[in-house]
């Protein structure tokens, strides 16, 4: 009998390229995989539930808890409409539920929680709470966490219960030293997790490296790499015609998460210095408005564009465009140091050379392989230094992408895959 697994994983599952790779593979190999991730209410067309294959299924569940979608509709509102929405709240919750007394607490803590950060716990609680119930619905086999923020539901699935199961942990990232998640309360979490888990994965040895001085135990490793890109498959999509771009435009390609500390400012401040080429971003975060009003403010609209987020499954058709790629994350912490970014192999996969930071992991691919230049993240000139090399130098561009068409047939995740298979098996 094929054995379940339950895998979790905190997004809409719409761009995360790790985790459709894993689930794809364990799907092809027999196993019977339930994917749980979270709805995003403001995409509508967004379905609640997907079978990708007779193996592979993903659910969602619902972002928001019942009684905040309520008020939420009623605050959107006009203010008369909201004093009778209130007033038909009010009255619903009387008939249906509680005592007059009680409402009015209720209706104090629901306008608290509308306008305070115990918004954001009631949010991201009601979540993981539904995660655990579809996590408790099925006898699985074998529960897969991927990141800190799915380990509480993994392990209270998998160990609180008499039959214990399987429970393994997918780091992608370095947990306890990422933006966001570099706290004292997560440190504390993961470490009173770890040693609840049956096995661990990571991205790269230099992770696990640093895994088994923190933890004392190496785990396994899966590395990022992406599905293999033949060329005759990739159609190109038409950039510069998107762009208002004239054909021979040269197109110098960031693309990702428009996040901080992925150098994304020093590249901006780096354009006035490239001999010629387009700077196009290809992505959505918090901090694109920044970037754009930094991009008007240097009067550089003529040369910086910005386009939004791609489905996964379109993106190499317009990396495939692209003259050169950037990965230029800057240390600010031992998570991006150590990173073996997920898009320094989709620009290789696409043929495109990179100009990339001096990180060991990055540095290891980009050097070895000869598909690019590493330079100074921090520094704008020294990134315009990178840039220029390989808009000037035609005969050293060309061998790069020679060169990147033998490194994809290292760097893919059909020989990847492999390794994931190998955890599961033992």
């Amino acid at each position: 009998m094929n054995k379940k697994v339950c895998m979790f994983v905190w997004n809409h599952f719409t761009n995360d390229a790790r985790v459709l790779r894993e689930c794809t593979a364990l799907s092809e190999s027999g196993y019977k995989v339930d994917l749980i991730c979270i709805h995003d209410p403001k995409d509508n067309d967004l379905p609640v539930f997907e079978e990708r294959d007779a193996n592979f299924s993903v659910y969602r569940v619902r972002r928001y808890p019942m009684l905040l979608e309520l008020m939420q509709k009623v605050y959107r509102k006009s203010l008369r409409d909201k004093f009778f929405g209130l007033i038909l709240f009010l009255i619903w919750l009387f008939l249906m539920y509680l005592g007059p007394i009680i409402t009015g607490i209720v209706t104090v803590i629901g306008l608290l929680l509308l306008k305070t950060k115990l918004k954001v716990l009631w949010i991201r609680g009601s979540i993981l709470f539904r995660m655990i119930a579809k996590g408790f619905q099925k006898n699985y086999d074998i529960y897969h966490s991927n990141d800190l923020n799915t380990l509480p539901q993994g392990y209270l699935c998998s160990k609180i219960r008499i039959r214990k199961k399987r429970l393994i942990y997918d780091s992608h990232e370095v947990q306890t030293s990422r933006t966001g998640y570099d706290t004292k309360y997560y440190g504390l979490l993961e470490h009173f997790l770890i040693k609840k888990i049956d096995d661990m994965i990571v991205e790269n040895h230099t992770r696990a490296k640093y895994n088994q001085d923190f933890y004392g135990f190496y785990p396994y490793v899966v590395h990022n790499y992406p599905f293999i890109q033949k060329d005759k498959h990739i159609k190109k999509a038409p950039l510069h015609s998107i762009l208002n771009l004239p054909p021979s435009e040269k197109i110098l390609l960031y693309q990702g998460g428009i996040q901080a500390g992925r150098g994304l400012e020093k590249l901006i401040k780096a354009v006035p210095l490239f001999k010629e080429g387009t700077l196009v971003l290809i992505g959505d975060g918090r901090i694109k408005p920044a970037l754009e009003t930094l991009v008007e403010e240097m009067d550089l609209k003529a040369r910086v564009k910005f386009l939004p987020k791609v489905p996964l499954q379109d993106l190499p058709s317009y990396t495939s465009n692209a003259y050169l790629g950037f990965q230029v994350l800057n240390n600010t912490n031992f998570n991006h140091y150590s990173a073996s970014s997920n898009k320094l192999f989709e620009y290789m996969m696409a043929g495109v050379p990179v100009v990339a930071c001096s990180f060991p992991e990055i540095m290891k691919v980009v050097e070895g392989e000869k598909v690019g230049l590493c330079v100074d993240s921090h520094d704008s000139s020294s990134i315009a230094l990178g840039v220029n090399e390989l808009i000037e130098n035609i005969e050293l561009h060309q061998e790069m992408v020679k060169n990147t068409k033998t490194a994809k047939l290292k760097y893919n995740w059909g020989t990847e895959k492999v390794n994931l298979l190998e955890v599961y098996s033992s």
